[in-house]
């Protein structure tokens, strides 16, 4: 059973950092793509970050491109999410998913592609 579970979400100041984590289970992480989207209120569900198998290419949307940077732990199971310069903009939910398959990012990264989603991690960026 495919599980993604996210933590390390909360309530910073602007200019500050926060780091996400994903702690997937059900499948090895280094053999599907996995990335972050994220939630804003009244907004639609947007792609962050996604982290592709084998080279472990990257994407990164516009809005957080020098301030976010994504990585994983294929040891661990894990996937990461660290987020500096952190905006008001920046509050929403994130969330960790997968297309269950090797495909698509970095090329593709969008809501259409995910099989599995997790919960979600409400970050607040707010002075």
């Amino acid at each position: 059973q495919v599980q993604l579970v996210e933590s390390g979400g909360g309530l910073v100041e602007p200019g500050g950092s926060l780091r996400l984590s994903c702690e997937a289970s059900g499948f090895r992480t280094e053999y599907w793509s996995l990335g972050w989207f994220r939630q804003a209120p009244g907004k639609e569900r947007e792609g962050v970050s996604c982290i592709a198998v084998g080279d472990d290419s990257t994407y990164y949307a516009d809005s957080v491109k020098g301030r976010f940077s994504i990585s994983k732990d294929n040891a661990k199971g894990t996937l990461y999410l660290q987020m500096n310069d952190l905006k008001p903009e920046d509050t929403a939910v994130y969330y960790c998913a997968t297309p269950g398959s090797s495909w698509y990012c970095p090329e593709i990264w969008s809501t259409g592609i995910v099989q599995y989603w997790g919960k979600g991690a409400l970050v607040t960026v707010s002075s």
